[in-house]
Parts: C-alpha cells; sequence; structure tokens
C-alpha cells in the first residue's frame, strides 16, 4: 500500500531588520519519493568542530546584543556570544547545584510527549566528545540500568565539551569517579565520567571544543573509557539519539525528544519515514528561519567590519579645533559629531582625544 505523506514547505523571505514572513505550501507525494527527499539515517548532519588555529584579531559588535562577530588572522570571521549575558538566563540558576548529578524533581508525567531542542545554530557549534565505535550501548547491562554510552579512550586522551555551556558539577563522584556535569542553554545536560583529571570548576563558561578533562578509569570502572550521558531535566536518554559516534557528525541541528527515549529501554533505533519526515520538516522549517537570520546578521557584520576598517582617526593637539579638524580631513563638523556619540560643537577638546572624522 502506498503511503501518501503531506510535505510543508515554508518560502521564507528576510524583510527590514530580520524579521520574516512566511507562507505554507503543501504538496503531495509518494513512499519513494519522500524517502529520497529525506534520508533514512541522516538529516543534514553537522560535522565536529574543526579547532580554528588562527588568531583574533578584532571583535565587532552586531545589532543584538550579547553577539559579537570576531575577525582572524587568516580573513575568517565567527560570531560569538558573550557567556557573562548568557549565564544571566533563568536555566543557569534553576535546580542548580554543584553536588549531586541529579538536583531535579520533575515528574515523567508532567513533561510534555515531545520537545523541541535546538542543538546548534550560528552562535552555537559542536565537538564531538570522541569519535569511537560505541562499544557499551544504553540500557539494562548486567540487570543494572546504563544511562549512558561508553567510547573506549585511553588514559590521558583530551575530553572535549560537546556544545557551550556552564558547568554545574565538577567533582568525585561515586561509581562516576571523576565527573563533569555542563548545562547547556537548551536545558540538556552532558555527562562526562572516569576522568583521570578535569580541568574546568563549578561555574566554569565551556565553548564547544573545550578539553574539559582527561580520559581515565576512575569510579566503577574496569578500565579507561569515557561514559557520556545526555540528559533533560533529570532524565538520561540515548546519546545516539542526537550522535553518530562513528563519523562524529551530529545527526541533526534540531533534535525532537519524545519522552518514549527517557526510558531505559529505548536505544536509538531508525523510526518510521513518518516519524522521520517529522523531524525533517521540523530541522528544515527551523533551519530556514536560521539561515534567513544569519544571513542578515552576516550582512550587518560585514558592513560594521568594513565601516570598522575604513574609519580613520586624529589625535587633538593644541591649538585643534572642530572646524579646522573637518578642514584638514575634507569633512563637516557635523559629519565628525555624528561619528563621534556624545561630541557636539560645544564640546571642549581635550589634547590627547582621539576624534573620528571618517
Amino acid at each position: 500500500m502506498r503511503l501518501k505523506i503531506y510535505l510543508s514547505a515554508l518560502a521564507l523571505t528576510v524583510i527590514a531588520e530580520g524579521l520574516l514572513s512566511a507562507q505554507q505550501l503543501r504538496t503531495k507525494i509518494t513512499m519513494s519519493e519522500a524517502e529520497m527527499l529525506v534520508p533514512r539515517f541522516q538529516f543534514k548532519p553537522v560535522k565536529s568542530l574543526d579547532p580554528n588555529t588562527a588568531n583574533p584579531l578584532d571583535t565587532v559588535m552586531t545589532s543584538t546584543p550579547g553577539v559579537y562577530m570576531v575577525l582572524y588572522d587568516d580573513n575568517t570571521w565567527k560570531y560569538w556570544r558573550n557567556p557573562e549575558d548568557i549565564a544571566l538566563k533563568e536555566i543557569f540558576t534553576d535546580h542548580w547545584t554543584p553536588d549531586v548529578p541529579n538536583p531535579f524533581d520533575t515528574k515523567l508525567s508532567d513533561l510534555p510527549d515531545e520537545i523541541i531542542l535546538r542543538l546548534v545554530d550560528e552562535n552555537m557549534a559542536y565537538k564531538c566528545p570522541d569519535k569511537r565505535r560505541v562499544y557499551s550501548r544504553f540500557g539494562y547491562r548486567h540487570r543494572r540500568r546504563h544511562q549512558g554510552v561508553d567510547l573506549p579512550l585511553t588514559t590521558g586522551d583530551p575530553v572535549y565539551a560537546m556544545f557551550p555551556g556552564k558547568v554545574r558539577m565538577s567533582k568525585y563522584y561515586a561509581a562516576y569517579g571523576n565527573l563533569v556535569i555542563v548545562r547547556h542553554e537548551n536545558g540538556l545536560e552532558t555527562f562526562y565520567a572516569h576522568l583521570s583529571k578535569r580541568h574546568v570548576e563549578v561555574g566554569d563558561w565551556v565553548e564547544a571544543g573545550e578539553v574539559i578533562g582527561l580520559g581515565g578509569s576512575t569510579g566503577r570502572s574496569t578500565g579507561a573509557h569515557l561514559h557520556l550521558e545526555t540528559r533533560y531535566q533529570g532524565y538520561a536518554f540515548d546519546p545516539q539519539w542526537i550522535v553518530d559516534f562513528e563519523t562524529g557528525n551530529l545527526r541533526s541541528s534540531l533534535f525532537v525528544l519524545k519522552k518514549k527515549y527517557l526510558s531505559a529501554d529505548s536505544r536509538y533505533v531508525p523510526e518510521s519515514i513518518e516519524e522521520e519526515l517529522t523531524i525533517y520538516l521540523a530541522d528544515t522549517r527551523e533551519k530556514a528561519i536560521a539561515d534567513s537570520i544569519a544571513a542578515v546578521k552576516k550582512a550587518a557584520a560585514e558592513k560594521a567590519a568594513k565601516e570598522a576598517a575604513a574609519a580613520v582617526y586624529v589625535t587633538v593637539k593644541s591649538g585643534d579645533t572642530l572646524s579646522l579638524i573637518a578642514k584638514r580631513n575634507g569633512t563637516t563638523v557635523s559629519a565628525i559629531c555624528k561619528l563621534n556619540p556624545g561630541l557636539t560643537t560645544r564640546t571642549v577638546l581635550k589634547i590627547g582625544r582621539k576624534i573620528r572624522v571618517k
């Protein structure tokens, strides 16, 4: 029996100041056509972060509060968010304790059936904590619940933070041994256990790809490996739902966390085409919006960078007035005042002050 699936496509248009408008269209396609459009196991996978060895040259403020553009000496750039602004959010204060792995008292029945988690965007990167084949999977093991996956790294290997976030716990804790827990802006928490050394402390902000510790065999462990957990509101789910550890890639930039995944029996398995299509459509819609916003931000950042590179400053000398400075530089007093916030025709110029003239 041929299964007909409805696809919703959004036509997004960027208008003034990054506002978006959307018009929904519907197209009926067949099962085989859907499988051609939607790969069975991958939905626009996100590659693991490659370290940037270039040196930063300058930081340019964007129109979004707390978001900056960093310029590098290899002619590249990237967005950077000020951790001090992000850390003020309620997500980093609610149920926040450095003493126990699970500080939440949320009932599973109170959670919605589906929770949409944005894992990465133009401001948030991703780094695979360790690209290996999983040798001990999520679920029950020897009649004991195994709430994560084990990756066979060796003692001393670097362990990377998967996403940007704030360290909620960093201590030796029972069977976990040396444990680091990082809470992320979307409410997700990642656990890194059995470490031989911890390189971060509670309250530290870490970026994706930052080394937070070294592999080891502390706690209840029979050999060196990384025990990795992903949790939401204290409930663990199989990390393989979001990461393909053999390639090191995220399966998608958007993750639909279903309540059934929070069961100890819910290991990662490819869902039906209907389930995959739901995730695909949500990811496509969110990505289209994010791409449109990113395009607006990129244009604004490039314009700001170009203006900053072309800026010309002069140093006030004895006897200088705004009129004399304007005349020497082929501009006007009013133009200079516009380029220098707070500067007016009545401002007393101090010797040594730098003034932008172009």
